[in-house]
């Protein structure tokens, strides 16, 4: 008889459970968002900043054309890893949400509302034959029209929840170690900034510069959108360059 190993056939449908309860295609998609670029968001009193690790497969690629974060509303931003072309699709249904709410209560969608329905998305893709999950995780920051800053992460499976910090992708857990022991949650939006470069620089291949990086901020004083351009970020990128990295275990 030949040997049938533990778990053998049940990844080959995204509604059958596994006998100790996993769903394989899920935990595919958890993977696969492993095996993407790291992005980070921070919430402070002062705002939400996003930032994400970029990467040009080639000199050939326009720069502009490769996108890791984007605006949702004019208060809301999203940062992805995983399968980018998952994310566009979560993007601008979260985008369509957003102008829903608009129209139909004439006020800006809050960020965990937003953050709940992208989840609902995922999940319906968990629970149905013929799909497969959305292999993306985002990090979901805005302002609320109440003057309070707000920071969600939506992963595969459909799990919502809020951090303060958070880190995602292939090198999250370095990022995530690092944010533990130098986060503040009274750090001024420019130092949360610095902070931000400062994390991903632990797993961003050095040289750093702002080629490398791609980042956005949502200041509370504001509560706008804005992409940092590259001239604001080298700015950040050499301060960095210029002084020894701080180790997380320090």
């Amino acid at each position: 008889m030949a040997f049938v190993p533990p778990g053998a056939g049940y990844d080959r449908a995204i509604t059958v459970f596994s006998p100790d309860g996993k769903l394989f295609q899920v935990q595919y998609a958890q993977e696969a968002v492993k095996k993407g670029l790291t992005a980070l968001g921070i919430k402070v009193k002062e705002g939400v900043v996003l930032a994400a690790e970029k990467r040009l497969r080639s000199k050939l690629v326009e720069k502009t054309s490769i996108e890791k974060i984007f605006q949702i509303d004019e208060h809301i931003g999203a940062a992805a890893s995983g399968l980018i072309a998952d994310a566009r699709v979560l993007i601008d249904q979260a985008r369509i949400e957003a102008q829903i709410n608009r129209l139909r209560y004439d006020e800006p969608i809050s960020v965990q509302t937003l953050a709940r329905r992208i989840g609902d998305i995922k999940q319906l893709y968990t629970q149905h034959g013929g799909v497969r999950p959305f292999g993306v995780r985002l990090l979901i920051g805005g302002v609320d029209s109440d003057g309070s800053p707000k920071l969600f992460e939506t992963d595969p499976s459909g799990v919502v929840a809020a951090y303060k910090s958070q880190a995602i992708g292939g090198g999250a857990q370095t990022v995530v170690e690092f944010l533990e022991k130098e986060y503040s949650e009274d750090l001024s939006l420019n130092d949360t900034i610095q902070l931000a470069v400062e994390a991903l620089s632990r797993v961003v291949e050095r040289p750093l510069d702002a080629k490398k990086l791609e980042m956005a901020v949502i200041p509370v004083e504001t509560g706008k959108f804005r992409k940092l351009g590259e001239s604001e970020i080298a700015e950040y990128a050499q301060r960095v360059e210029g002084k020894p990295a701080r180790s997380a275990k320090e």
